[in-house]
């Protein structure tokens, strides 16, 4: 009678299970699940539909519009660099006129890079 007690209660050992057994155990439950999901969605509303379509209507107005803020910040950065070099041309012009000697070649502006 004791050995029936004994029994009943002992565990076997179980092998080690093997890592892509757990990994293929792994992907089928989270098959299972995603198969379970997509069958408990209903039909989406008219109201989500409308929503969607004017976040991708607000998404591609301000693309556009950053894509215009780029270009006018650029075209002003073009035209600040070229009124710099504008100004340092002329005063180029003019330290070079007084120390110079009154010879043609010193009247001619210089490049700026030497």
């Amino acid at each position: 009678m004791a050995v029936l007690i004994r029994r009943s209660c002992g565990y076997s050992k179980v092998d080690k299970e093997d890592p892509e057994e757990i990994t293929h155990r792994r992907a089928q439950f989270l098959i299972y699940k995603v198969l379970e999901q997509a069958n408990t969605r209903r039909k989406p509303s008219f109201l989500r539909i409308r929503l969607c379509r004017l976040k991708v209507k607000i998404g591609r107005r301000l693309k556009k519009l950053r894509k215009s803020a780029v270009v006018c910040i650029s075209a002003a950065r073009i035209g600040v660099y070229k009124q710099v070099i504008d100004q340092l041309k002329t005063w180029r012009r003019l330290f070079n006129r007084g120390c110079g000697g009154g010879t043609i070649a010193a009247t001619l502006p210089r490049p700026l890079l030497n």
